[in-house]
This record gives structure tokens, sequence and C-alpha cells, in this order.
């Protein structure tokens, strides 16, 4: 397999768009509440914020799971 220039470009370019597509994903489930669920832990000062999605991460990582089992066992 070659590497020139053209590989990297299309590396970037597909590299860009799903970067990209995550940014959307993040706002648009931000929206439905997703990241303001009751385990998320929120804390810092007036000038500072932490803010650990624990729970958020827990609800994504099933949701993620589940959606990569069913493209797995329909592709069998």
């Amino acid at each position: 397999m070659e590497t020139g220039p053209q590989q990297i470009g299309k590396f970037l370019i597909i590299a860009g768009l799903f970067i990209a597509a995550v940014g959307v994903l993040i706002v648009v489930l931000g929206k439905f509440g997703l990241f303001k669920l009751p385990g998320d832990l929120e804390f810092g000062s007036r000038n500072w914020k932490v803010y650990v999605p624990i729970a958020s991460s827990i609800v994504l990582s099933i949701i993620l799971s589940l959606i990569l089992w069913l493209v797995n066992h329909f592709r069998q």
C-alpha cells in the first residue's frame, strides 16, 4: 500500500468528518439532557469547574454495546 500525500489527505478528511460527527452527536445528546444525569459530577468554584460524566459514560457505553452487538448479529 502506498503512503503518499494523497493517502494522508484522504485520511485527514475522513478523520475530520468523524470528529465533526462526534461533535454534532455530543451537542444533540446534550440538548436531550444526557450530560445532566444524576450520576454526573460537577464541582468547582467561581474561576474553575470540573465535570465528570460517570452516569453519561455508562449510558453511552450500553448504547454503543447494543448497537455493535446488533451490527455483529445481522452481519452473520
